[in-house]
């Protein structure tokens, strides 16, 4: 042993193995079956954290991948929405006629409204009185038989098949340039029936619970019979409560004049309605007494 191998320095170096060379990295183009599944290789970790967290956002968003199960839910709310949108716009309308309206006219509105209200407590009391007549009457069968010939009296003037006189009020349209249609014409029918009408006719036609109206070369059809302007509406029942309805803000006297046609309204204490309709029997409608 000579003196250099001697020291100790150099006998512990001959006692340990031999110091292995460092390991080289894997290619980068052949992934390392050691290495996870998740794990990122490092050039993609290194761009990746030069990203800012926008940068991130955006690419995971851009380009979208949709499935046809969040298409289904886009379409469903798109749909949503639009049914909302009509919604708010169509009572922005509705609203935006009262909210325009003079204080006047929104009493006017109130009272008639007021009417209305009293006149189903009327009808409720009078079919009130109607039982209590029947319960307490010494002779139920003939008072059950008045009651029925009053009933049948009132059914024949709503039917149409019996004449009817009473307070009310004349409604008369003059239509020069021809813009006033079948549409407008039943607007008026159905606000005079909310405001109490018992009876109706235009032009010499009845106009009863299934009546129509039609458009029929620049003129109207009523249950097919044609009328021309001036169409003139006879209308029975009160006509404190007729004539308002028809001149409320936004209503059927003002959006006929939005089509340059002229309005008036008389009222009067005995207005005639003595078209007649053909009593009718129901093809498969019958009473469930029988």
């Amino acid at each position: 042993m000579s003196d250099h191998d001697g020291q100790p320095s150099n006998r512990l170096r001959k006692e340990l193995p031999a110091e292995l060379p460092p390991a080289r990295p894997p290619a980068a183009d052949v992934p390392s079956s050691d290495t996870p599944a998740g794990d990122a290789p490092e050039g993609d970790r290194s761009a990746s954290a030069g990203l800012t967290g926008r940068d991130r956002l955006f690419a995971g968003l851009w380009p979208p991948r949709l499935t046809r199960a969040q298409l289904i839910v886009a379409l469903l709310l798109f749909g949503l929405g639009f049914g909302l949108a009509v919604q708010v716009a169509s009572n922005s309308e509705s609203d935006g006629a009262l909210r325009g309206a003079r204080q006047e006219d929104l009493v006017r509105i109130l009272d008639e409204l007021d009417d209305r209200t009293q006149r189903l407590e009327d009808e409720k009391q009078g079919l009130e009185k109607q039982r209590d007549e029947l319960e307490n009457s010494s002779d139920q069968a003939e008072e059950a038989r008045r009651q029925t010939l009053e009933k049948e009296r009132q059914l024949g003037i709503l039917a149409g098949t019996v004449a009817a006189q009473g307070p009310g009020i004349t409604v008369t349209i003059e239509d020069t340039k021809g813009a006033v249609e079948a549409d407008m014409l039943l607007d008026a029918i159905q606000e005079l029936r909310a405001a109490g009408a018992e009876a109706i006719q235009v032009n010499g036609v009845r106009v009863v619970a299934g009546t129509y109206l039609t458009d029929s070369d620049k003129s109207v059809s009523v249950d097919g019979n044609k009328i021309n302007a001036p169409y003139r509406f006879q209308v029975i029942g009160k006509p404190q409560d007729l004539e308002p309805a028809l001149n409320i803000p936004g209503g059927v006297v003002q959006t006929l004049e939005k089509e340059q046609a002229t309005v008036t309204v008389e009222q009067s204490s005995k207005i005639v309605v003595d078209a007649l309709r053909a009593a009718e029997r129901p093809d498969y409608a019958r009473s469930s007494s029988q």
